[in-house]
């Protein structure tokens, strides 16, 4: 195996997802690689200019034009590797980039303009139908990568206790 030069660490900046970037991050600094860390806005292309923000449920849902939001996102994914990864943070050339689009597309397509080695990515460790009712964006960027594809579950109390919050 070729010496890793550049990984791609997807983040959906959720407690779950940490698991992915920190062993990205783990990896670069043992072999010296650049870590992208990446975060996608799911984006449909219906509502070109404005983003729906939050949950019809619990509160009104907030039009916002999409480069605000983006803005915002670049934001909260800067505080997101500070505040977790701060130890690691400091030893590995990491950078940061927030689009708009589909998931599992962006990070393939990432990957492949960013001539990545590696994609590191989280699973939720979705089983049976609701895995089937959403699909999994980890499966798909195995399918559709060019490059190898590190898939990293989190440890089994992680999601028996994100089950039992939900």
């Amino acid at each position: 195996m070729e010496k890793l030069k550049r990984i791609v660490a997807p983040t959906d900046m959720s407690e779950l997802s940490r698991v992915g970037v920190r062993h990205a991050l783990e990896m670069a600094k043992s072999s010296g690689a650049d870590v992208i860390v990446h975060h996608v806005i799911p984006f449909e292309e219906a509502a070109p200019y404005f983003y729906a923000t939050g949950d019809e449920s619990s509160s009104p849902v907030e039009y916002r034009p999409l480069p605000e939001v983006v803005e915002e996102c670049k934001r909260h994914l800067a505080k997101f590797l500070r505040e977790n990864f701060g130890d690691l943070i400091r030893e590995v050339t990491v950078r940061q980039e927030v689009e708009l689009g589909l998931p599992y597309k962006r990070i393939v397509e990432r990957a492949l303009e960013e001539g990545a080695d590696m994609i590191v990515i989280s699973t939720h460790g979705r089983t049976g139908l609701l895995r089937m009712l959403i699909g999994s964006v980890a499966e798909r960027v195995v399918r559709l990568a060019h490059c190898p594809v590190l898939v990293v579950r989190p440890a089994k109390e992680a999601i028996e206790a994100k089950r039992a919050a939900a």
